[in-house]
Protein backbone atom coordinates (compact mmCIF):
# COMPACT_ATOMS: atom_id res chain seq x y z
CA UNK A 1 0.00 0.00 0.00
CA UNK A 2 1.88 3.40 -0.99
CA UNK A 3 0.74 5.12 1.82
CA UNK A 4 3.27 7.75 1.56
CA UNK A 5 0.69 9.31 -1.52
CA UNK A 6 -2.39 9.64 0.45
CA UNK A 7 -0.39 12.22 3.12
CA UNK A 8 -0.58 15.02 0.98
CA UNK A 9 -3.41 17.83 0.05
CA UNK A 10 -3.84 16.33 -2.99
CA UNK A 11 -4.37 11.98 -3.07
CA UNK A 12 -1.93 11.01 -6.05
CA UNK A 13 -2.46 7.44 -5.16
CA UNK A 14 -5.54 8.22 -7.96
CA UNK A 15 -2.61 8.79 -9.93
CA UNK A 16 -0.85 5.57 -9.42
CA UNK A 17 -4.30 3.42 -9.73
CA UNK A 18 -4.87 4.48 -12.80
CA UNK A 19 -1.32 3.51 -14.05
CA UNK A 20 -1.66 0.12 -12.39
CA UNK A 21 -5.78 -0.19 -14.30
CA UNK A 22 -3.62 0.44 -17.73
CA UNK A 23 -1.00 -1.93 -17.08
CA UNK A 24 -3.21 -4.62 -15.74
CA UNK A 25 -5.19 -4.59 -18.97
CA UNK A 26 -2.07 -5.00 -21.42
CA UNK A 27 -0.70 -7.61 -19.64
CA UNK A 28 -4.19 -9.11 -19.92
CA UNK A 29 -3.97 -9.06 -23.52
CA UNK A 30 -1.18 -11.41 -23.32
CA UNK A 31 -2.80 -14.74 -22.83
CA UNK A 32 -1.27 -17.45 -21.09
CA UNK A 33 2.32 -17.33 -19.06
CA UNK A 34 4.65 -14.26 -19.32
CA UNK A 35 8.04 -13.56 -19.23
CA UNK A 36 8.84 -9.63 -19.03
CA UNK A 37 12.57 -8.24 -20.60
CA UNK A 38 12.95 -4.92 -19.37
CA UNK A 39 14.56 -1.69 -20.44
CA UNK A 40 16.33 -1.12 -17.28
CA UNK A 41 16.18 2.24 -17.08
CA UNK A 42 12.29 1.53 -16.80
CA UNK A 43 12.67 -1.02 -13.73
CA UNK A 44 12.84 1.65 -11.22
CA UNK A 45 10.01 4.00 -12.26
CA UNK A 46 7.84 0.97 -12.81
CA UNK A 47 8.28 -0.11 -9.21
CA UNK A 48 6.99 2.74 -8.04
CA UNK A 49 3.83 1.75 -10.02
CA UNK A 50 3.85 -2.18 -9.45
CA UNK A 51 5.40 -4.74 -7.14
CA UNK A 52 6.19 -8.40 -9.12
CA UNK A 53 3.05 -9.18 -6.96
CA UNK A 54 0.90 -7.49 -9.14
CA UNK A 55 2.86 -8.65 -12.17
CA UNK A 56 2.51 -12.58 -10.67
CA UNK A 57 -1.28 -12.31 -10.63
CA UNK A 58 -1.40 -11.46 -14.14
CA UNK A 59 0.79 -14.03 -15.57
CA UNK A 60 4.16 -13.06 -15.28
CA UNK A 61 6.80 -15.63 -13.86
CA UNK A 62 9.72 -14.27 -15.18
CA UNK A 63 11.39 -11.18 -15.63
CA UNK A 64 14.93 -10.33 -17.42
CA UNK A 65 17.41 -7.34 -18.03
CA UNK A 66 17.35 -6.48 -21.57
CA UNK A 67 20.72 -7.25 -23.02
CA UNK A 68 22.30 -8.84 -26.22
CA UNK A 69 22.29 -12.50 -27.16
CA UNK A 70 19.63 -15.38 -26.41
CA UNK A 71 17.22 -14.56 -23.70
CA UNK A 72 17.26 -16.89 -20.72
CA UNK A 73 15.13 -20.10 -21.36
CA UNK A 74 11.63 -19.75 -19.32
CA UNK A 75 8.83 -21.76 -19.97
CA UNK A 76 6.23 -19.53 -20.90
CA UNK A 77 3.99 -19.04 -23.85
CA UNK A 78 5.01 -15.14 -24.12
CA UNK A 79 7.96 -12.49 -24.53
CA UNK A 80 7.07 -8.73 -23.44
CA UNK A 81 9.41 -6.30 -23.84
CA UNK A 82 9.30 -2.87 -21.93
CA UNK A 83 11.12 -0.37 -23.40
CA UNK A 84 12.11 3.20 -24.49
CA UNK A 85 11.86 4.08 -27.84
CA UNK A 86 15.09 3.90 -28.31
CA UNK A 87 16.82 2.66 -32.51
CA UNK A 88 19.18 1.54 -30.12
CA UNK A 89 17.09 -0.73 -28.14
CA UNK A 90 15.18 -2.22 -31.05
CA UNK A 91 18.74 -3.49 -32.56
CA UNK A 92 18.86 -5.80 -28.84
CA UNK A 93 15.45 -6.31 -29.30
CA UNK A 94 16.12 -7.81 -32.96
CA UNK A 95 19.09 -9.71 -31.78
CA UNK A 96 16.80 -12.02 -29.10
CA UNK A 97 13.96 -12.45 -31.79
CA UNK A 98 16.53 -13.89 -34.34
CA UNK A 99 18.22 -15.73 -31.76
CA UNK A 100 15.17 -17.60 -30.44
CA UNK A 101 14.24 -21.50 -31.05
CA UNK A 102 12.48 -21.56 -33.68
CA UNK A 103 11.25 -24.83 -32.56
CA UNK A 104 9.84 -23.71 -29.45
CA UNK A 105 8.20 -20.44 -30.63
CA UNK A 106 6.69 -18.01 -28.69
CA UNK A 107 4.63 -14.75 -29.01
CA UNK A 108 6.60 -11.68 -28.73
CA UNK A 109 4.59 -8.26 -27.42
CA UNK A 110 6.39 -5.03 -27.44
CA UNK A 111 5.26 -2.11 -25.12
CA UNK A 112 6.87 1.18 -25.53
CA UNK A 113 7.05 3.93 -22.69
CA UNK A 114 5.86 6.65 -22.71
CA UNK A 115 4.73 6.49 -26.59
CA UNK A 116 5.14 4.21 -29.83
CA UNK A 117 7.51 5.20 -32.18
CA UNK A 118 6.90 4.43 -36.07
CA UNK A 119 10.74 4.92 -36.12
CA UNK A 120 11.59 2.08 -34.20
CA UNK A 121 8.92 -0.02 -35.97
CA UNK A 122 10.78 0.81 -38.99
CA UNK A 123 14.07 0.01 -37.26
CA UNK A 124 12.31 -3.58 -35.98
CA UNK A 125 10.96 -3.93 -40.03
CA UNK A 126 14.57 -3.49 -41.53
CA UNK A 127 15.80 -6.10 -39.38
CA UNK A 128 13.50 -8.81 -40.58
CA UNK A 129 11.76 -9.07 -37.01
CA UNK A 130 8.59 -6.88 -37.12
CA UNK A 131 6.12 -9.24 -38.12
CA UNK A 132 7.01 -11.43 -34.89
CA UNK A 133 5.23 -9.39 -32.94
CA UNK A 134 2.04 -10.03 -31.98
CA UNK A 135 1.07 -6.72 -29.77
CA UNK A 136 2.86 -3.09 -30.30
CA UNK A 137 1.40 -0.97 -27.85
CA UNK A 138 2.61 2.01 -25.85
CA UNK A 139 1.72 2.51 -22.24
CA UNK A 140 1.52 6.54 -21.15
CA UNK A 141 3.69 6.46 -17.81
CA UNK A 142 4.27 10.52 -17.53
CA UNK A 143 4.22 11.62 -14.29
CA UNK A 144 5.18 9.26 -11.55
CA UNK A 145 3.79 9.68 -7.95
CA UNK A 146 7.17 9.51 -6.12
CA UNK A 147 5.75 11.31 -2.74
CA UNK A 148 2.64 12.73 -1.09
CA UNK A 149 3.33 16.15 -3.28
CA UNK A 150 5.77 15.07 -5.83
CA UNK A 151 5.41 13.79 -9.40
CA UNK A 152 7.98 12.86 -11.73
CA UNK A 153 8.37 12.17 -15.28
CA UNK A 154 12.05 11.20 -14.79
CA UNK A 155 12.44 11.71 -18.17
CA UNK A 156 16.27 11.48 -17.77
CA UNK A 157 17.52 13.99 -20.73
CA UNK A 158 14.88 16.58 -21.47
CA UNK A 159 17.06 19.95 -20.69
CA UNK A 160 19.59 18.40 -23.12
CA UNK A 161 16.77 17.56 -25.69
CA UNK A 162 15.49 21.11 -25.57
CA UNK A 163 18.35 23.26 -25.44
CA UNK A 164 21.25 21.33 -26.81
CA UNK A 165 19.19 18.88 -29.64
CA UNK A 166 16.22 21.34 -30.40
CA UNK A 167 13.98 18.23 -29.68
CA UNK A 168 10.86 19.68 -27.98
CA UNK A 169 9.33 15.71 -27.65
CA UNK A 170 9.66 16.20 -24.06
CA UNK A 171 7.32 19.36 -24.08
CA UNK A 172 4.82 16.95 -25.70
CA UNK A 173 5.10 14.21 -23.19
CA UNK A 174 4.58 17.30 -20.23
CA UNK A 175 1.77 18.32 -22.25
CA UNK A 176 0.24 15.42 -22.23
CA UNK A 177 0.87 14.88 -18.87
CA UNK A 178 -0.92 18.20 -17.89
CA UNK A 179 -3.76 16.58 -19.61
CA UNK A 180 -3.99 13.00 -17.88
CA UNK A 181 -3.79 14.98 -15.01
CA UNK A 182 -6.93 17.15 -15.48
CA UNK A 183 -8.84 14.27 -16.44
CA UNK A 184 -8.14 12.95 -12.78
CA UNK A 185 -8.21 15.96 -10.77
CA UNK A 186 -10.63 18.25 -12.84
CA UNK A 187 -9.71 21.21 -15.30
CA UNK A 188 -6.65 23.87 -13.84
CA UNK A 189 -8.79 27.22 -14.35
CA UNK A 190 -5.27 29.52 -14.05
CA UNK A 191 -1.80 29.35 -15.66
CA UNK A 192 0.77 30.87 -15.43
CA UNK A 193 4.15 30.43 -17.14
CA UNK A 194 7.53 30.48 -17.91
CA UNK A 195 8.19 28.29 -20.48
CA UNK A 196 8.85 28.31 -24.45
CA UNK A 197 6.18 29.58 -26.80
CA UNK A 198 5.53 26.07 -27.79
CA UNK A 199 4.64 24.63 -24.77
CA UNK A 200 1.76 27.39 -24.64
CA UNK A 201 0.27 25.99 -28.25
CA UNK A 202 0.83 22.66 -26.62
CA UNK A 203 -1.15 23.09 -23.28
CA UNK A 204 -3.71 24.80 -25.56
CA UNK A 205 -4.36 22.16 -27.77
CA UNK A 206 -4.34 19.25 -24.51
CA UNK A 207 -6.76 21.43 -22.40
CA UNK A 208 -9.08 18.86 -20.58
CA UNK A 209 -12.76 19.64 -19.85
CA UNK A 210 -13.94 16.82 -17.64
CA UNK A 211 -16.82 16.76 -15.89
CA UNK A 212 -14.65 16.70 -12.34
CA UNK A 213 -14.62 19.63 -9.02
CA UNK A 214 -11.02 20.56 -10.21
CA UNK A 215 -8.72 20.22 -7.09
CA UNK A 216 -5.80 22.22 -8.08
CA UNK A 217 -6.41 26.10 -8.57
CA UNK A 218 -3.23 27.22 -10.41
CA UNK A 219 -0.94 25.47 -12.49
CA UNK A 220 2.47 27.48 -12.72
CA UNK A 221 5.03 26.38 -15.44
CA UNK A 222 8.76 27.31 -15.02
CA UNK A 223 11.10 26.49 -17.22
CA UNK A 224 14.63 25.05 -16.16
CA UNK A 225 16.15 27.70 -18.55
CA UNK A 226 14.42 30.74 -16.23
CA UNK A 227 16.75 29.64 -13.55
CA UNK A 228 20.29 28.15 -14.26
CA UNK A 229 21.90 28.48 -11.48
CA UNK A 230 20.17 26.76 -8.54
CA UNK A 231 20.79 23.33 -9.93
CA UNK A 232 24.73 24.64 -9.90
CA UNK A 233 24.91 25.38 -6.48
CA UNK A 234 25.46 22.78 -3.48
CA UNK A 235 21.80 21.59 -1.80
CA UNK A 236 22.15 22.13 1.82
CA UNK A 237 19.15 20.23 3.32
CA UNK A 238 19.37 16.78 4.21
CA UNK A 239 17.63 15.33 1.57
CA UNK A 240 19.61 17.73 -0.66
CA UNK A 241 22.99 16.78 0.39
CA UNK A 242 22.15 12.82 0.13
CA UNK A 243 21.08 13.32 -3.08
CA UNK A 244 24.41 15.66 -4.00
CA UNK A 245 26.68 12.82 -2.38
CA UNK A 246 25.04 9.00 -3.32
CA UNK A 247 22.13 9.86 -5.50
CA UNK A 248 18.58 8.97 -5.01
CA UNK A 249 17.13 7.16 -7.61
CA UNK A 250 13.70 6.65 -8.08
CA UNK A 251 13.17 6.66 -4.15
CA UNK A 252 16.10 5.10 -3.30
CA UNK A 253 19.62 5.11 -2.12
CA UNK A 254 22.72 2.74 -2.10
CA UNK A 255 24.58 3.78 0.64
CA UNK A 256 28.50 2.36 1.70
CA UNK A 257 27.99 -0.98 3.55
CA UNK A 258 30.72 -0.76 5.94
CA UNK A 259 29.00 1.95 7.74
CA UNK A 260 25.95 -0.22 8.60
CA UNK A 261 27.32 -3.41 9.72
CA UNK A 262 26.09 -4.44 12.76
CA UNK A 263 29.47 -5.73 14.82
CA UNK A 264 29.33 -8.56 16.80
CA UNK A 265 31.49 -8.48 20.05
CA UNK A 266 34.78 -10.58 19.48
CA UNK A 267 34.15 -10.47 15.66
CA UNK A 268 36.33 -7.18 15.21
CA UNK A 269 36.10 -6.22 11.48
CA UNK A 270 35.53 -9.67 9.89
CA UNK A 271 33.07 -10.52 7.24
CA UNK A 272 32.21 -6.98 6.67
CA UNK A 273 28.98 -6.91 4.22
CA UNK A 274 30.10 -6.09 0.41
CA UNK A 275 26.33 -4.91 -1.22
CA UNK A 276 25.56 -1.34 -0.78
CA UNK A 277 22.82 -0.80 2.25
CA UNK A 278 19.51 0.19 -0.19
CA UNK A 279 16.98 2.52 1.78
CA UNK A 280 13.76 4.03 0.71
CA UNK A 281 13.44 7.56 0.96
CA UNK A 282 10.15 8.92 1.21
CA UNK A 283 7.41 10.16 3.69
CA UNK A 284 6.02 7.20 5.10
CA UNK A 285 9.01 6.45 7.28
CA UNK A 286 8.38 9.05 10.02
CA UNK A 287 11.59 10.66 10.77
CA UNK A 288 12.64 10.88 7.37
CA UNK A 289 9.30 13.15 6.61
CA UNK A 290 10.75 15.67 9.74
CA UNK A 291 14.19 15.92 8.71
CA UNK A 292 14.35 15.83 4.95
CA UNK A 293 14.08 19.42 4.52
CA UNK A 294 15.91 20.75 7.29
CA UNK A 295 19.07 22.32 6.71
CA UNK A 296 21.82 20.12 7.64
CA UNK A 297 23.26 21.79 10.67
CA UNK A 298 19.68 21.71 11.88
CA UNK A 299 20.08 17.82 12.08
CA UNK A 300 22.30 16.77 14.26
CA UNK A 301 19.92 18.14 17.30
CA UNK A 302 16.42 16.85 15.40
CA UNK A 303 18.13 13.57 15.67
CA UNK A 304 19.01 13.72 19.45
CA UNK A 305 15.90 15.09 20.54
CA UNK A 306 14.48 12.11 18.67
CA UNK A 307 16.81 9.38 20.42
CA UNK A 308 15.78 11.18 24.02
CA UNK A 309 11.62 10.43 22.88
CA UNK A 310 12.75 6.64 21.81
CA UNK A 311 14.43 6.21 24.20
CA UNK A 312 12.12 7.02 26.79
CA UNK A 313 9.05 5.32 25.02
CA UNK A 314 11.38 1.91 25.49
CA UNK A 315 12.24 2.59 29.33
CA UNK A 316 8.04 2.78 29.57
CA UNK A 317 8.45 -1.04 29.56
CA UNK A 318 9.48 -0.48 33.10
CA UNK A 319 6.18 0.76 34.40
CA UNK A 320 3.88 -1.47 32.64
CA UNK A 321 2.28 -3.40 36.03
CA UNK A 322 -1.40 -4.63 34.77
CA UNK A 323 -2.32 -6.94 31.70
CA UNK A 324 -3.14 -4.56 30.32
CA UNK A 325 -0.52 -2.12 30.11
CA UNK A 326 2.15 -5.22 29.26
CA UNK A 327 -0.59 -5.19 26.41
CA UNK A 328 -0.71 -1.86 25.12
CA UNK A 329 3.33 -1.87 25.30
CA UNK A 330 3.71 -4.59 23.43
CA UNK A 331 1.13 -3.57 20.77
CA UNK A 332 2.88 -0.26 20.29
CA UNK A 333 6.31 -2.24 20.28
CA UNK A 334 6.59 -2.52 16.48
CA UNK A 335 6.24 1.07 15.54
CA UNK A 336 9.01 1.67 18.30
CA UNK A 337 11.16 -0.76 16.60
CA UNK A 338 11.03 0.53 13.40
CA UNK A 339 11.57 3.87 15.11
CA UNK A 340 14.52 2.92 16.36
CA UNK A 341 15.80 1.01 13.16
CA UNK A 342 15.12 4.46 11.42
CA UNK A 343 17.13 6.46 13.74
CA UNK A 344 20.05 4.14 13.43
CA UNK A 345 19.85 4.77 10.01
CA UNK A 346 19.77 8.61 9.80
CA UNK A 347 22.45 8.94 12.63
CA UNK A 348 24.64 6.44 10.59
CA UNK A 349 24.06 8.85 7.25
CA UNK A 350 24.52 11.65 9.64
CA UNK A 351 28.22 10.57 10.62
CA UNK A 352 29.11 9.35 7.05
CA UNK A 353 28.74 13.08 5.78
CA UNK A 354 31.26 14.20 8.85
CA UNK A 355 33.62 11.46 8.22
CA UNK A 356 33.64 9.74 5.14
CA UNK A 357 36.33 10.70 3.13
CA UNK A 358 35.37 8.96 -0.63
CA UNK A 359 31.96 10.87 -1.33
CA UNK A 360 31.84 14.16 -3.44
CA UNK A 361 34.48 16.59 -3.03
CA UNK A 362 36.75 13.96 -2.07
CA UNK A 363 35.70 14.76 1.62
CA UNK A 364 32.58 16.29 3.23
CA UNK A 365 30.61 18.67 5.31
CA UNK A 366 33.63 19.33 8.11
CA UNK A 367 36.43 19.03 5.49
CA UNK A 368 38.29 22.57 4.86
CA UNK A 369 38.05 21.85 0.97
CA UNK A 370 34.12 21.34 1.39
CA UNK A 371 33.64 25.13 3.18
CA UNK A 372 36.11 26.33 0.54
CA UNK A 373 33.89 25.46 -1.99
CA UNK A 374 30.50 26.39 -0.39
CA UNK A 375 32.56 29.89 0.37
CA UNK A 376 33.19 30.23 -3.66
CA UNK A 377 29.76 29.26 -4.45
CA UNK A 378 28.56 32.17 -1.83
CA UNK A 379 30.61 34.86 -3.37
CA UNK A 380 29.89 34.24 -6.71
CA UNK A 381 26.57 34.09 -5.68
CA UNK A 382 26.46 37.49 -4.07
CA UNK A 383 28.60 39.26 -7.06
CA UNK A 384 31.98 39.42 -5.82
CA UNK A 385 34.53 38.29 -8.07
CA UNK A 386 32.62 36.69 -11.13
CA UNK A 387 34.76 39.05 -13.53
CA UNK A 388 37.71 37.36 -13.08
CA UNK A 389 39.77 33.98 -13.23
CA UNK A 390 38.96 32.18 -9.59
CA UNK A 391 41.90 30.65 -7.69
CA UNK A 392 40.41 28.54 -6.21
CA UNK A 393 38.97 26.82 -9.03
CA UNK A 394 42.50 27.23 -10.35
CA UNK A 395 44.14 25.30 -7.54
CA UNK A 396 41.42 22.88 -8.08
CA UNK A 397 42.24 21.71 -11.86
CA UNK A 398 45.82 21.44 -10.28
CA UNK A 399 44.92 18.85 -7.95
CA UNK A 400 42.65 17.14 -10.61
CA UNK A 401 39.89 17.74 -8.86
CA UNK A 402 36.86 15.89 -9.89
CA UNK A 403 35.90 17.58 -13.45
CA UNK A 404 31.92 17.78 -12.71
CA UNK A 405 33.01 20.06 -9.41
CA UNK A 406 35.48 22.39 -11.50
CA UNK A 407 32.24 22.36 -14.18
CA UNK A 408 29.73 23.53 -11.94
CA UNK A 409 31.64 26.25 -10.39
CA UNK A 410 33.17 27.91 -13.66
CA UNK A 411 29.39 27.25 -14.83
CA UNK A 412 28.19 29.39 -11.69
CA UNK A 413 30.89 31.74 -12.44
CA UNK A 414 29.30 32.45 -15.85
CA UNK A 415 25.51 32.45 -14.99
CA UNK A 416 26.06 35.07 -11.88
CA UNK A 417 27.97 36.99 -14.56
CA UNK A 418 26.18 37.00 -17.20
CA UNK A 419 29.22 35.26 -19.31
CA UNK A 420 32.29 35.41 -18.56
CA UNK A 421 35.38 37.73 -19.99
CA UNK A 422 36.57 36.32 -23.75
CA UNK A 423 40.21 35.81 -21.48
CA UNK A 424 38.73 34.39 -18.41
CA UNK A 425 36.37 31.88 -20.81
CA UNK A 426 39.76 31.07 -23.00
CA UNK A 427 41.47 30.48 -19.89
CA UNK A 428 39.39 28.37 -18.16
CA UNK A 429 38.94 26.20 -21.54
CA UNK A 430 42.49 25.69 -22.00
CA UNK A 431 43.09 24.68 -18.25
CA UNK A 432 40.55 21.85 -18.29
CA UNK A 433 41.35 20.79 -21.56
CA UNK A 434 44.68 20.40 -21.00
CA UNK A 435 44.08 18.93 -17.13
CA UNK A 436 41.51 16.55 -18.29
CA UNK A 437 41.69 15.82 -21.93
CA UNK A 438 40.84 17.20 -24.95
CA UNK A 439 37.92 14.82 -25.38
CA UNK A 440 35.93 17.39 -23.31
CA UNK A 441 35.62 19.69 -25.95
CA UNK A 442 32.39 18.72 -26.84
CA UNK A 443 31.42 19.18 -23.48
CA UNK A 444 32.42 22.37 -23.50
CA UNK A 445 30.88 23.54 -26.64
CA UNK A 446 27.48 22.21 -25.01
CA UNK A 447 27.61 23.88 -21.97
CA UNK A 448 28.12 27.31 -24.29
CA UNK A 449 25.02 26.46 -26.52
CA UNK A 450 22.72 25.64 -23.63
CA UNK A 451 24.18 28.93 -21.79
CA UNK A 452 25.72 27.75 -18.74
CA UNK A 453 28.95 28.83 -20.14
CA UNK A 454 29.42 31.85 -22.44
CA UNK A 455 31.31 34.93 -23.62
CA UNK A 456 30.32 38.14 -21.30
CA UNK A 457 27.37 39.93 -24.02
CA UNK A 458 27.62 43.60 -24.63
CA UNK A 459 24.39 44.06 -22.63
CA UNK A 460 24.59 44.64 -18.85
CA UNK A 461 24.49 41.49 -16.16
CA UNK A 462 20.79 41.52 -14.77
CA UNK A 463 21.75 39.24 -11.74
CA UNK A 464 22.43 41.79 -9.55
CA UNK A 465 19.21 43.50 -10.45
CA UNK A 466 17.56 40.42 -10.19
CA UNK A 467 18.91 38.93 -7.16
CA UNK A 468 18.24 42.76 -4.92
CA UNK A 469 14.53 42.82 -6.32
CA UNK A 470 13.57 39.52 -5.27
CA UNK A 471 16.53 39.25 -2.58
CA UNK A 472 17.91 36.13 -3.63
CA UNK A 473 20.91 36.83 -1.05
CA UNK A 474 19.72 36.72 2.62
CA UNK A 475 22.78 37.58 5.24
CA UNK A 476 22.34 35.62 8.24
CA UNK A 477 20.22 33.09 7.32
CA UNK A 478 18.27 31.05 10.03
CA UNK A 479 19.39 27.64 9.65
CA UNK A 480 17.48 26.36 12.60
CA UNK A 481 14.54 27.88 12.48
CA UNK A 482 14.12 28.85 9.28
CA UNK A 483 11.80 32.31 8.79
CA UNK A 484 12.83 32.08 4.40
CA UNK A 485 13.27 29.57 1.95
CA UNK A 486 17.32 30.68 1.87
CA UNK A 487 17.85 28.30 4.65
CA UNK A 488 17.83 25.55 1.89
CA UNK A 489 20.89 27.14 0.98
CA UNK A 490 22.37 28.74 3.81
CA UNK A 491 21.69 32.18 2.61
CA UNK A 492 20.78 31.36 -1.10
CA UNK A 493 17.16 32.12 -1.96
CA UNK A 494 16.12 29.77 -4.90
CA UNK A 495 14.90 32.17 -7.96
CA UNK A 496 12.73 29.82 -9.13
CA UNK A 497 10.66 29.68 -5.55
CA UNK A 498 11.33 33.46 -5.12
CA UNK A 499 9.09 33.92 -8.39
CA UNK A 500 6.79 30.77 -7.04
CA UNK A 501 6.37 32.66 -3.58
CA UNK A 502 5.58 36.37 -5.45
CA UNK A 503 3.20 34.81 -7.70
CA UNK A 504 0.97 33.51 -4.74
CA UNK A 505 1.18 37.40 -2.90
CA UNK A 506 1.74 40.19 -3.71
CA UNK A 507 1.59 38.58 -7.18
CA UNK A 508 3.59 39.28 -10.49
CA UNK A 509 2.64 42.75 -11.20
CA UNK A 510 4.47 43.74 -8.21
CA UNK A 511 8.10 42.43 -10.71
CA UNK A 512 7.41 43.43 -13.50
CA UNK A 513 10.44 45.14 -14.64
CA UNK A 514 12.15 41.82 -13.26
CA UNK A 515 10.34 39.69 -15.12
CA UNK A 516 11.27 41.45 -18.13
CA UNK A 517 14.71 40.92 -17.58
CA UNK A 518 14.19 37.01 -17.51
CA UNK A 519 14.80 34.72 -19.94
CA UNK A 520 11.76 33.10 -22.04
CA UNK A 521 8.10 34.57 -22.70
CA UNK A 522 6.18 34.21 -19.87
CA UNK A 523 2.30 34.41 -19.86
CA UNK A 524 -1.15 33.66 -18.38
CA UNK A 525 -3.76 31.85 -19.45
CA UNK A 526 -7.37 31.28 -18.10
CA UNK A 527 -9.35 28.10 -18.98
CA UNK A 528 -12.76 27.19 -18.95
CA UNK A 529 -14.35 25.23 -16.66
CA UNK A 530 -17.39 23.40 -17.17
CA UNK A 531 -20.66 25.08 -15.55
CA UNK A 532 -21.44 24.24 -12.29
CA UNK A 533 -17.70 22.68 -11.07
CA UNK A 534 -16.16 26.05 -9.95
CA UNK A 535 -14.26 25.46 -6.98
CA UNK A 536 -15.98 26.74 -3.71
CA UNK A 537 -13.13 27.37 -1.20
CA UNK A 538 -14.31 27.43 2.69
CA UNK A 539 -13.33 30.61 4.89
CA UNK A 540 -9.62 29.75 5.84
CA UNK A 541 -8.93 26.89 3.34
CA UNK A 542 -5.97 27.53 1.33
CA UNK A 543 -5.47 27.73 -2.41
CA UNK A 544 -3.53 24.45 -4.27
CA UNK A 545 -0.87 25.07 -6.56
CA UNK A 546 0.79 23.00 -9.00
CA UNK A 547 4.27 24.02 -10.18
CA UNK A 548 5.93 21.90 -12.61
CA UNK A 549 9.55 22.47 -13.60
CA UNK A 550 10.11 21.74 -16.92
CA UNK A 551 13.83 20.64 -17.56
CA UNK A 552 13.92 19.54 -13.97
CA UNK A 553 14.02 20.06 -10.17
CA UNK A 554 16.42 19.62 -6.92
CA UNK A 555 15.58 18.27 -3.60
CA UNK A 556 16.45 21.96 -2.17
CA UNK A 557 13.61 23.69 -4.37
CA UNK A 558 11.11 21.07 -3.31
CA UNK A 559 12.15 21.97 0.33
CA UNK A 560 11.34 25.43 -0.23
CA UNK A 561 8.11 24.95 -1.79
CA UNK A 562 7.87 22.66 1.04
CA UNK A 563 8.25 25.19 3.43
CA UNK A 564 6.09 27.47 2.00
CA UNK A 565 3.19 25.17 2.20
CA UNK A 566 3.49 25.32 5.83
CA UNK A 567 4.51 28.37 6.42
CA UNK A 568 1.17 30.19 8.62
CA UNK A 569 -0.01 33.13 6.49
CA UNK A 570 1.35 31.60 2.84
CA UNK A 571 -2.47 30.65 2.17
CA UNK A 572 -1.50 27.99 -0.59
CA UNK A 573 -0.17 24.61 -0.44
CA UNK A 574 2.32 23.30 -3.07
CA UNK A 575 2.33 20.18 -5.29
CA UNK A 576 5.36 19.88 -7.26
CA UNK A 577 5.69 18.26 -10.69
CA UNK A 578 8.72 17.67 -12.97
CA UNK A 579 10.27 16.07 -15.94
CA UNK A 580 12.97 14.69 -13.95
CA UNK A 581 14.56 15.08 -10.20
CA UNK A 582 18.18 16.22 -10.96
CA UNK A 583 21.09 18.02 -8.49
CA UNK A 584 24.27 19.90 -10.34
CA UNK A 585 26.04 16.76 -10.89
CA UNK A 586 23.66 14.72 -13.08
CA UNK A 587 22.58 18.03 -14.65
CA UNK A 588 26.07 18.73 -16.01
CA UNK A 589 26.51 14.93 -16.66
CA UNK A 590 23.24 14.88 -19.14
CA UNK A 591 24.84 18.02 -21.14
CA UNK A 592 28.30 15.79 -22.00
CA UNK A 593 28.76 13.30 -24.69
CA UNK A 594 29.63 10.01 -23.09
CA UNK A 595 29.83 11.13 -19.48
CA UNK A 596 30.41 7.78 -18.67
CA UNK A 597 33.36 6.62 -20.96
CA UNK A 598 35.06 10.25 -20.55
CA UNK A 599 34.84 10.87 -16.58
CA UNK A 600 37.31 8.88 -14.57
Amino acid sequence: MASHLFCGRVNLNILREAARKDLREFLDKCSGSKAIVWDEYLTGPFGLIAQYSLLKEHEVEKMFTLKGGRIPSAAVKNIVFFVRPRLELMDIIAENVASEDKLKPREFHILFVPRRSLLCEQRLKEKGVLNSFTNIDEYILDLIPYDGDLLSMESESSFRECYLENDQTSLYHAAKGLMTLQALYGTIPQIFAFVPILFKHLIEFAGSHTQILPVFDTLLLLDRNVDLLTPLATQLTYEGLIDEIYGITNGYVKLPPEKFAQKKQGEGGKDLPTEPKKLQLNSAEELYAEIRDKNFNAVGAALSKKAKIISAAFEERHNAKTVGEIKQFVSQLPHMQAARGSLANHTSIFWIFFFSQTAWLSCVSVSEDFFDSLTVEQEFMTGVDTDKVSTYIEDCIAQKDPLIKILRLVCMQSVCNNGLKQKVLDYYKKEILQTYGYKHILTLKNLEKVGLLKPQSTMRNNYPTIRKTLKLWMEDANEQNPNDISYVYSGYAPLSVRLTQVLARPGWRSIEEVLKILPGPHFEERQQVPTGLHKKRQPGENRTTLVFFLGGVTYAEIAALRFLSHMEDSGTEYIIATTKLINGTSWIKSLMDNPEENLP
